[in-house]
C-alpha cells in the first residue's frame, strides 16, 4: 500500500494530546478527503467514534494506541509511520445496524462495530423475547440484559459476560445474556451473520430497558431489530506482527 498523505485524528486525553506536537512537527496533516489513510491516536472507544465519524470518506484506518488496552489499535510510534502503514495488513469489518422502536413508537437507527447491548434501566430485571428471522430463540429471558456481538467485538464486552470468541472469518454473531436469571442455564447462541435478530421488551412499563450501540444509548425501548449491514464496511490496518486475527487467537488461548 502506497502512503503519501495522512489525516491524523487525535483524542483529547492527556496521553494522546502529548503526541500532537511530535506528530505535527514530523508530518503534514492532510484533510480526510485528500488523505490516503486516517491515523487514529487514542484508545478503542475513540477508534469506534472515529470509524463512524469518518466512514463517509471510505479511507482505511490505522490506529495507534494511547488508551488502555488498545485491542483495535497498533503500538504507538512517532517514527516511520508511513513505512509501518505501507507494510500493514488490511482487515475488513462490517457494521451492525439497529432499528429501535421506543415505548412512544419513535424509531431510531444507529450502527455499531463491536456490539449492540440491551440493559435494564431500573432495579427490576429485564424480561425479553429473542427472535431470529421468524423463529423464536427464547420466549422469556429474565436477565440484566443481552448483547449481540460481531466477531471484532466478541473479545470486548461479550467476553466479559462469558460470551464466545468468534474468529473474524466465522460469518457469525454471538447472542449473549447478561446475568441470566431465568432460564439460568441459557448461555446464549451463535447465529449466522445473515440473521435478522429481534429483541422485544415483554414488560415495558414495569421493566424499562435501554439499548446501546457502541457508545450511543436509546432508553425506554419497545423492541430492537439488529442485523449486519454489509453495505457499511470499515478497512482497518494492522502491523503484521500483531494483527487483529492474532489478538483474537491470543484471547481464545487465554480463555482456555
Amino acid at each position: 500500500m502506497i502512503i503519501k498523505k495522512i489525516h491524523f485524528v487525535i483524542d483529547n486525553t492527556p496521553k494522546a494530546i502529548k503526541t500532537k506536537k511530535i506528530i505535527f512537527k514530523k508530518y503534514k496533516n492532510y484533510t480526510p478527503r485528500k488523505s490516503n489513510v486516517i491515523v487514529v491516536i487514542g484508545g478503542d472507544g475513540f477508534m469506534l467514534q472515529s470509524l463512524k465519524k469518518y466512514q463517509k470518506y471510505r479511507k482505511p484506518f490505522y490506529g495507534m494506541n494511547k488508551g488502555s488496552f488498545g485491542f483495535l489499535m497498533n503500538k504507538y510510534r512517532s517514527k516511520n509511520i508511513i513505512k509501518s502503514i505501507s507494510k500493514s495488513r488490511a482487515v475488513n469489518i462490517s457494521a451492525l445496524q439497529m432499528i429501535v422502536t421506543t415505548k412512544n413508537d419513535i424509531k431510531k437507527k444507529a450502527i455499531s462495530i463491536n456490539e449492540v447491548s440491551l440493559l435494564r434501566q431500573s432495579k427490576q430485571t429485564a424480561c425479553l423475547k429473542i427472535i431470529k428471522n421468524k423463529k423464536t430463540i427464547i420466549k422469556k429471558l429474565i436477565c440484566d440484559g443481552v448483547l449481540v456481538s460481531t466477531p471484532a467485538g466478541s473479545t470486548a464486552y461479550n467476553l466479559s459476560v462469558h460470551g464466545p470468541i468468534l474468529s473474524l472469518n466465522s460469518k457469525s454473531l454471538a447472542i449473549t445474556p447478561i446475568s441470566s436469571f431465568r432460564p439460568r442455564r441459557w448461555k446464549g447462541k451463535i447465529v449466522s451473520s445473515s440473521s435478522i435478530i429481534k429483541i422485544q421488551n415483554l414488560s415495558i412499563k414495569k421493566r424499562p430497558v435501554s439499548v446501546v450501540a457502541d457508545n450511543l444509548e436509546v432508553r425506554n425501548i419497545k423492541n430492537v431489530k439488529i442485523k449486519v449491514n454489509s453495505s457499511i464496511k470499515f478497512k482497518l490496518l494492522y502491523d503484521r506482527s500483531n494483527n487483529l486475527d492474532k489478538k483474537i487467537l491470543l484471547e481464545k488461548l487465554k480463555k482456555k
